[in-house]
């Protein structure tokens, strides 16, 4: 992995031990509330877990609506748009003439 990477890993998991310790919960209560172990706990507060250990974590702290703030929901774009309201005419056409309009056009020279 990236160096890059690694820093925004381990970032999130101060940020994630940080609010470990504002709720006043032990590394063993929430790995108890999430069925893991305590170490699992400890290697996410490390960066170093699984993206669904790590949301589990935030779901036992009560903050998983912070994914919002972190990744907020992009809106729809502009070709996925266009599907969904189908063909809708951009212009009007114009009016196709018969066979029997043609006729009288070419019989009245209009002299």
């Amino acid at each position: 992995m990236s160096e890059k990477a690694d820093n925004l890993l381990e970032t999130l998991g101060k940020r994630l031990k940080l609010a470990r310790l504002n709720s006043n919960r032990s590394q063993k209560e929430i790995a108890d509330i999430i069925g893991m172990s305590r170490t699992a706990v400890e290697g996410a507060e490390k960066g170093k877990c699984t993206l669904g250990t790590f949301v589990n974590i935030l779901i036992a702290l009560g903050i998983e609506e912070q994914l919002d703030s972190f990744l907020p929901e992009s809106p729809q774009s502009p070709v996925l748009l266009a599907k969904a309201l189908g063909n809708t005419r951009k212009r009007a056409s114009a009016v196709k003439k018969t066979t029997a309009d043609i006729k009288t056009s070419k019989d009245d020279l209009g002299w």
